[in-house]
């Protein structure tokens, strides 16, 4: 079975940053998540920084890095 492309991070964060009021990064673990996630699914913590300006300024950061965190897809 062939490997799964990645996802395009920079193309991920410049949809994130066009629409930020639609996540919410976590104060656990600067995961980007879907504002109406009660937990984040990584590291299940439930504080979160809302503004806009965090979410665009943690979008720009996380696209343009190498994924370091493991989630659940990668474990499965």
């Amino acid at each position: 079975m062939p490997e799964p492309t990645p996802p395009n991070r920079a193309a991920t964060a410049a949809k994130i940053a066009a629409n930020p009021l639609g996540y919410k990064v976590c104060e656990g673990c600067d995961s980007i998540i879907g504002s109406a996630a009660p937990l984040c699914p990584n590291c299940h913590s439930y504080r979160f920084e809302v503004s806009p300006e965090r979410v665009i300024h943690q979008a720009r950061i996380l696209g343009a890095r190498e994924q370091t965190s493991v989630t659940a897809h990668d474990l499965g």
